[in-house]
Parts: structure tokens; C-alpha cells; sequence
């Protein structure tokens, strides 16, 4: 989907095309001073002059999208929004919604798959689809679907995406940054050398910054220069699977199939807090996230059909460095309180002295809800894992 946070937000304030916005901060909420100030005009109708600008933001929140006007001033996902401000000072500033993101997510997907019913869902925002066996999925490359499955999502949701066609999920992920917004590219297996190979290695799904660095100070900077590489090279250099792997992507070789129904690993949730705060100076609105944290978990984890065993957290402290600790019960929950008081457990194996920036909360070793004792065992992280049972009657949760 085409920048799809901003984009169902100009559904809601059409008045805002063409200008660039930024999505990021603070969820919106029901006291949202905007909405109470123009609580009796149609949102379509409130004056662009009212809404707040990026210029006048104040925090460490991030940017979880921006629309195509914003990313010229080179405002991306991710950025900070401090950062960002300086780029784009008058760009349009508006709080995520994950409600009505996750809502339209739901509406596109059920077009795409009255279409095309193998489809694998990547996220709230992101699918793949195999056209293999689709009536009139060939024609024109597969351009005539594609086109098909565009007009479909635009006439039901009001929303544009971009599409990849390709022989196989790596070509086809790639493809479709080639022409956006509202644009359909086709990669054929001839056309590698000529679309492909002249492209950055970070253009591959799965080649990230460091690797990237580590290509660079080889002398490789493009896919074609990847492949020019030799396999057992590239085996020495970056490891056995690894770098096989790179080889194969820079081939434009992929043979994962599309995958209609996957299981989570694991459910999360964290935050990043607008300033640093610390364990017994700010015990009190610390407590008030985790043990919100928790509940957000659990709440997940229900709706969505799951319990896990492996309860975690997650620091980072005010100089970036992160730790993570887990505690693995021994009866499998979604139960918030359950998950609150192991997740305690886990913050007496962490330095809280230091001041914090961001805090999380995880549930591995999932299972279906009713499934009986036939959960996967995760393997521990670096910070490793302990054992142990938990008894809700006797647990007497540490700090915050």
C-alpha cells in the first residue's frame, strides 16, 4: 500500500493532499485538542491552519510514515521526528491511529483475496500473491490483474498500492518500490542484468546497514557486483548459510513459496518515552506503562488466539544500548497479571540505575489457545532464559 497511514489519514482530512504530512508520536486520543476544538465541523471542513505543524513538536517520538510531499524534503519512516523538523519544519504533524490503520488493512486484504485467494500477509500494510493459478493471471505478464486488484482496493477503501510482478517473492518485493505510488512493474527472469542488477545491494530484502558496510569496504556496491562475486567467496566472507544466501538473491533465486497461513513467534509491545525516566525517581508513571504494556500484551495474545510460556522484557537505556532478559513458566498465559508479574521477575536481572528510554514486553513459546502441551520451545536469547513457576499469590514485584 502506497505511504498507507498517511493515506487512510487523508480519507479522513482530505483537505491535507499534496501537503506534506507526517505520522508519528503520540497515539491519537479521545481529548484529541483538535477535534474538541472543531467538535461541530465535519473533519473534512477544519481549517488546514488549525492542525499542528512538525516545526513545533517537542520530543523523541519517531515517524511511523509520511506522505510522498513530506519524503521529497527526505522525511522517512523511522526518522525522529526532532530530526525530521528540521528537514520539513512546515509539514503537518498527526498522531498514529492503529484502529482505523488496522481496519482498512482488514478491507484490503479481504479485495485482494476474493481475487487471488493464495495470498501471504506481511503486515497491517503489505502481501504476497501468487498469480500462478488465477484465471487470466498471465495475461500481459500479469499485468491485467494487477491492474484488476488496483481499481478493486481504490473502489472499495479509496486507496492506491503499488505492485511487483515477478517470478518469485525476492523479485517481486523489489519491483514494487520501482513505481510508486499507484504503479505496477514487471521483472522477468531476462530483465535481471538490465532492472535489477544496476540497483544498491540494500535494495535486497534482508541486506541490511552493516552488511551493506561490510559489501562497501569490499569494493561491492550493486546487485551486479554481488553476483559477480564468487559463491564460496562470499561463503568465507559472511558465512555458510548467509552467504550462500547472498548469492542466490543476487541471482535473483528465491524459492519460497507464498504462504497463506504462518504462526507468530512471538507477540510484543514497547514504547519509546518522550523523555528519560528513571526507576525510583519516576517509579510511579513507569509502573503505570509496564503494567500497561502487559495488558496490551495480553490483550493481544487474546484476541488473536494464542498463550505463550516465555515472558520478556526489553531496555534501552539513555546511551542506546539495549538488554533483554526472559522467564519461561511453566503453564502457558494470556492472563495480563500473569504476564506483569513474570515480566518483574525479569526487571531484577537488569541494571536500573541507569535511565531509560524505552521499555518492552514480550510473549514467546506461543501455542493455539486449547492446543494442549505441544508448544515449540524457543531457544534463549544472548541475555538468556530462566526457568521457573509462577505462583500469582506469591510474587512481590520489584521497583516499578
Amino acid at each position: 500500500m502506497d505511504a498507507f497511514y498517511a493515506s487512510v489519514e487523508l480519507l479522513r482530512y482530505p483537505q491535507l493532499k499534496g501537503l506534506p504530512v507526517v505520522i508519528g508520536g503520540a497515539r491519537r486520543r479521545p481529548d484529541n485538542a483538535l477535534l474538541l476544538q472543531y467538535a461541530d465541523v465535519p473533519l473534512a471542513e477544519i481549517p488546514v491552519a488549525a492542525f499542528p505543524l512538525l516545526k513545533d513538536y517537542a520530543g523523541r517520538g519517531v515517524i511511523t510514515t509520511a506522505t510522498y510531499a513530506a519524503r521529497q524534503f527526505g522525511v522517512g519512516s523511522a526518522m525522529g521526528l526532532m530530526k525530521a523538523a528540521k528537514l520539513c519544519p512546515q509539514a503537518i504533524l498527526l498522531p498514529v491511529d492503529f484502529d482505523e490503520y488496522r481496519k482498512y488493512s482488514r478491507r484490503f486484504k479481504e479485495v485482494i483475496t476474493e481475487i487471488a485467494p493464495l495470498m501471504e500477509d506481511r503486515g497491517v500494510d503489505e502481501v504476497y500473491i501468487d498469480f500462478t493459478e488465477v484465471p487470466g493471471g498471465q495475461r500481459e505478464g500479469g499485468r491485467v490483474l494487477a491492474r484488476l486488484i488496483q481499481k478493486s482496493i481504490f473502489e472499495a477503501t479509496g486507496l492506491t498500492c503499488s505492485i511487483g510482478v515477478a517470478p518469485n517473492k525476492l523479485l517481486a518485493k523489489m519491483a514494487s518500490e520501482f513505481n510508486k505510488p499507484n504503479g505496477i512493474s514487471i521483472v522477468t527472469p531476462q530483465e535481471l542484468q538490465s532492472l535489477i542488477w544496476p540497483l544498491p545491494c540494500r535494495k535486497i530484502n534482508g541486506i541490511g546497514p552493516k552488511t551493506d558496510e561490510k559489501l562497501q569496504a569490499q569494493g561491492i556496491r550493486t546487485i551486479g557486483e554481488l553476483a559477480a562475486r564468487e559463491r564460496d567467496w562470499l561463503i568465507e566472507h559472511f558465512g555458510k548459510s548467509y552467504g550462500a544466501w547472498l548469492f542466490e538473491a543476487a541471482w535473483g533465486r528465491d524459492e519460497r513459496p507464498v504462504v497463506t497461513e504462518s504462526e507468530p513467534v512471538s507477540i510484543s509491545r514497547e514504547t519509546t518515552f518522550e523523555r528519560d525516566l528513571h526507576a525510583v525517581r519516576d517509579k510511579a508513571e513507569l509502573g503505570a506503562i509496564f503494567t500497561s504494556l502487559c495488558e496490551r500484551v495480553a490483550a493481544d495474545l487474546q484476541r488473536k488466539g494464542y498463550e505463550g510460556r516465555t515472558i520478556g522484557i526489553k531496555l534501552r537505556y539513555d546511551d542506546f544500548k539495549s538488554v533483554t532478559r526472559d522467564q519461561t513458566l511453566d503453564q502457558h498465559t494470556a492472563d495480563a497479571k500473569t504476564i506483569r508479574q513474570a515480566a518483574g521477575l525479569c526487571l531484577k536481572r537488569v541494571d536500573l540505575q541507569r535511565r531509560l528510554r524505552l521499555l518492552g514486553v514480550r510473549v514467546g513459546s506461543l501455542r493455539r489457545v486449547g492446543a494442549g502441551d505441544a508448544a515449540v520451545q524457543q531457544r534463549p536469547d544472548e541475555a538468556g532464559t530462566t526457568t521457573g513457576a509462577i505462583d500469582s499469590g506469591a510474587i512481590n514485584l520489584p521497583l516499578f
